[in-house]
C-alpha cells in the first residue's frame, strides 16, 4: 500500500488534512498529513500532500532503538506506542517529516510518537476502542481506503495498491504529453545530452524524395535529418532532429511539458 500525490492536480485546499484530523481525532499540534508548497511564489508553483509514505525500507524502522516499527502484510508501516520511548530518532531519519510528537522535550517528555497509519490502526484488535484511542479509526479493516485519498476533490492524492496507483499516474502522465521518457533512464541520467551527434544532413528539401509509378519525382514534405520540424502537406509535423523529440502540440508553447528532458523546478 502506497500514496502518490499528483502535483499537477493538487490545489492546496487542505481537504486531506482536515479529513485526517476529523477521522482520527488527533491531538492539537499533531498533523499526520500536511500540504507543502514547491517553488513558493515562483512561476510553476506546485503543491504536494505529504504524510508517511510507508517506505519499503523505512529509515525510521532502521534507527528505532526499541524496534517499535513493523510492516503489515500489505506493506503499511505501523508502530507500537506501548514500546515507543519518544526519543525522536525517527523524526530525524524520516525524509518526509512524518513522525509527530504531541509536545517538546527529550524522550518521554515529548510523548509517544504519532504518524499516518494509512487508516490501518495499530497492534490492538481491529476496530476496538483501545485501537481507536491510540491510533484512530481502522478503515482498512472495514474494507475502505484512507479517508484523505477518498476525500480529495481533484483526485490528486491516490492511495492503495502500489502497482495500481502507479499505473493510474502513468496513464495521466502519458495523457498530458510528457512522453515515455519521464519514466526512463534518459531522464534520471540525462542520457539525451550524451547521445552521439547526428550524421551530416543531405541537401535541404531532399526529405523522403523518390519517384512514383510514372517516374515523376516527388517529396512528401518531411524534412531531412537534422533539420527542424516542419508541417508537411499532409498536415503532420515531421521531426528528424537528433533527439527525435518534436514539439508537443497538446501543450502550451514554452511549457516545460514540451521538453520531456527538462522537468519543472
Amino acid at each position: 500500500m502506497k500514496f502518490i500525490c499528483d502535483t499537477e492536480r493538487c490545489i492546496d485546499c487542505n481537504g486531506c488534512v482536515t479529513a485526517c484530523k476529523n477521522e482520527h481525532e488527533t491531538p492539537w499540534g499533531v498533523n499526520r498529513r500536511r500540504v507543502v508548497t514547491i517553488g513558493d511564489g515562483a512561476p510553476g508553483e506546485h503543491y504536494m500532500s505529504v504524510a508517511c509514505m510507508h517506505c519499503t525500507n523505512a529509515p525510521c524502522m532502521a534507527v528505532c532503538p526499541v524496534d517499535c516499527f513493523y510492516h503489515t502484510a500489505d506493506g503499511v508501516v505501523l508502530h507500537d506506542k506501548d514500546l515507543c520511548i519518544g526519543c525522536g530518532y525517527c523524526s530525524l531519519a524520516c525524509p518526509f517529516g512524518a513522525p509527530q510528537f504531541p509536545s517538546t522535550g527529550a524522550f518521554n517528555h515529548r510523548g509517544k510518537m504519532d504518524k499516518c497509519t494509512f487508516c490501518n490502526g495499530g497492534p490492538q484488535p481491529d476496530a476496538s476502542e483501545a485501537e481507536f484511542q491510540q491510533y484512530g479509526r481502522n478503515r482498512i479493516a472495514e474494507g475502505k481506503l484512507p479517508l484523505c485519498a477518498e476525500m480529495c476533490g481533484t483526485k490528486a492524492l491516490l492511495g492503495g495498491d502500489a502497482n495500481i496507483i502507479a499505473l493510474i499516474y502513468k496513464q495521466r502522465v502519458d495523457t498530458r504529453g510528457y512522453g515515455p521518457e519521464l519514466w526512463g533512464w534518459d531522464i534520471a541520467y540525462d542520457r539525451g545530452a550524451r547521445q552521439a551527434p547526428a550524421k551530416a544532413a543531405p541537401p535541404a528539401g531532399s526529405g523522403n524524395a523518390g519517384t512514383d509509378a510514372n517516374g515523376n519525382g516527388h517529396d512528401n514534405g518531411a524534412p531531412a535529418a537534422g533539420q527542424p520540424a516542419t508541417k508537411g502537406p499532409d498536415g503532420v509535423i515531421h521531426d528528424n532532429s537528433a533527439t527525435g523529440q518534436g514539439p508537443r502540440t497538446n501543450q502550451l508553447p514554452g511549457s516545460f511539458q514540451n521538453n520531456p528532458r527538462r522537468l519543472p523546478t
